[in-house]
């Protein structure tokens, strides 16, 4: 039985998050303990108490979520569960090289704080939004975006494409789906146009970041969301995520690559189930999970006790 460890991203977080493992496990407090005192923040305070305005805000969220995303994987770890291959939405892909062991824990959150505060940055000097737009095929909704200047952000599923650019951008390439038969286009809450050529500042100091990093071989397929690929070297790594700030996550194509590839087992690590709901609208053939705490885990080794 083939399984896939899949971890979300930004906008998975909520107030809470994490910590029933935090509070029966020293193992998790540790990792809390540790990722705190890399990115100093109190990254138990933030996780458990919010505000969350103050959860959300871009350079917080990223370690919070990857830190929380790296705690459930550690639990399904201890429990004995190991995976064929790994992927992350977006930021998630910091947990999946982390997992395959591209990545050290310490390199992983160092990184995600930066790439949150260098997102915030590129934000307040080119602000901008996102929508979802539903149920329109990608050749259109990207000749569509061609003429408005918007770019394609996030290909989640056949019937969920995320947009992203300037507000007035975005907004132009909501009027003219509408005029083109589009029902259903939803604003996203969001506070920058994330995956878009405004996030450039961005990229650039990540690059030179990402360029002093170590990336050791990984020891488990990754693939990535910039070509739906896997991942051949540790080097090759470096240059994926750097590209990933500016291009679109393809993430549709990922896990149809996965599928493809006879992966049977999708299991979402981290908060919420944003990842298993697209599982769900992209294939009804493989089984899919999710953990986060107790009843989710219990749930997942269940059904590893009876296959």
């Amino acid at each position: 039985m083939k399984m896939v460890c899949i971890f979300p991203g930004q906008g998975s977080q909520y107030v809470g998050m994490g910590k029933e493992f935090y509070d029966n496990f020293d193992m998790v407090k540790d990792l809390f303990k540790r990722a705190s005192d890399i990115v100093s923040l109190d990254l138990e305070k933030l996780c458990f108490s919010g505000p969350e305005d103050i959860l959300t805000s871009t350079q917080n969220v990223q370690p919070a979520v990857t830190l929380v995303n790296i705690a459930c994987y550690e639990m399904l770890k201890d429990h004995g569960v190991r995976f064929q291959a790994f992927a992350g939405h977006s930021l998630g892909e910091y947990s999946a090289l982390y997992a395959a062991g591209v990545l050290t824990f310490d390199q992983v959150m160092e990184l995600t704080k930066l790439r949150g505060e260098y997102m915030h940055e590129a934000a307040c000097k080119n602000p901008g939004s996102m929508a979802a737009i539903m149920n329109f095929s990608l050749e259109e909704l990207k000749e569509v975006c061609e003429e408005c200047g918007s770019q394609i952000a996030n290909i989640n599923s056949e019937g969920q494409i995320i947009i992203t650019g300037s507000t007035e951008e975005v907004n132009r390439t909501i009027d003219l789906c509408k005029q083109k038969g589009v029902k259903r286009c939803i604003v996203l809450n969001v506070s920058g146009p994330w995956h878009s050529k405004y996030m450039k500042l961005a990229k650039d100091k990540l690059e030179k970041v990402l360029a002093e990093q170590e990336f050791d071989e990984p020891a488990t397929k990754v693939i990535s969301n910039v070509d739906a690929a896997y991942l051949t070297s540790g080097k090759e790594a470096g240059e994926k995520l750097a590209s990933q700030v500016c291009n679109p996550v393809l993430w549709l194509q990922s896990m149809e690559r996965l599928i493809g590839d006879g992966y049977e087992v999708f299991v979402e690590v981290g908060p919420k189930k944003v990842l298993s709901g697209l599982m769900r609208r992209i294939s009804k053939k493989v089984k899919v999970f999710q953990v986060e705490d107790f009843a989710t885990l219990k749930k997942f080794m269940d059904f590893l006790g009876n296959n």
